[in-house]
């Protein structure tokens, strides 16, 4: 029996509905082994980011370490890599191990907007990280500070893609839930088609850590030998069933619900 394994690179969250926490739920849902590097320990609630205390560098690689030596991922992502050095050092020991479909989930603002990735990293995200993705996942707000254009239209979102394809990425996902839109329209490139992946907004608050569960889907089908865009729409179709039906808990910004995707899946097969 293969054991597909799936690997996160990413910081904790205390609170369990983003980072690695929620990384490690959806491999799990999803059927893939999960494995973790810590790159930094939160202090967090549904409230927002009370603390930010980063790994070093040498913890870092020592972690990646032990998982090339061992325990050779069949997908990965990154999270929270809060600054350039973390950055290029993570780059580099991907590249060194050869590690492949990589999903990049540029994440720069948490949920009650503390900033979660310094101005300097953005430079090595787009020099050193980008050109490894299989996938890059931002968000709208994170789409135009890579890019660097404004985005307002889908045209926009589509010229952000084709410049994230330009700096290496092989496939891009551009999310759409910061629009104003009454549907969610995410974004999906390969360099060669678009593909427009609708849905009605959800009117909740529960939406911590969707950005890192989605990333996290795609890297576990990623890991099963699902192909990209399968992937990507599979990552969609979990979210999409973890924030249709909340845990509702927390004051703040609740968690999603991981194990929601297979008691729908389980009760449709019924």
């Amino acid at each position: 029996m293969t054991v597909h394994k799936a690997l996160t690179i990413a910081g904790s969250d205390s609170g369990g509905g983003a980072g690695i926490q929620a990384d490690l739920k959806t491999f799990q849902e999803l059927g893939s082994y999960g494995m973790s590097v810590v790159t930094a320990v939160t202090a967090q609630n549904t409230l927002g980011v009370h603390g930010v205390y980063p790994v070093s560098i040498e913890g870092i690689v020592k972690q990646m370490d032990a998982i090339g030596q061992d325990l050779e991922p069949h997908a990965l992502k990154t999270g929270m890599l809060h600054s350039g050095e973390v950055i290029i050092a993570v780059s580099e020991r991907i590249h060194h191990y050869g590690w492949k479909n990589l999903v990049v989930d540029p994440v720069m603002i948490a949920k009650g907007g503390a900033k979660l990735l310094q101005d300097e990293a953005v430079i090595a995200l787009k020099e050193q990280l980008i050109p490894l993705a299989a996938v890059i996942t931002p968000n709208l707000p994170e789409a135009e500070v890579i890019t660097g254009i404004k985005i307002n239209t889908l045209d926009d979102r589509k010229d952000a893609a084709k410049i994230l394809i330009e700096m290496g990425a092989k496939s891009v996902v551009i999310k759409g839930g910061h629009a104003n839109d009454d549907q969610v329209i995410d974004l999906f490139y390969d360099g060669e088609s678009f593909e427009e992946m609708i849905s009605p907004r959800i009117d909740t608050r529960h939406t911590h850590g969707t950005g890192c569960t989605f990333s996290a889907a795609v890297a576990a089908q990623l890991a099963n030998g699902v192909d990209t865009k399968e992937a990507v729409m599979s990552g969609k179709a979990f979210i999409r069933a973890a924030i249709e039906n909340p845990l509702g808990i927390g004051n703040g910004h609740g968690p999603t619900n991981h194990w929601a995707y297979n008691k729908k899946t389980m009760g449709e097969s019924k």
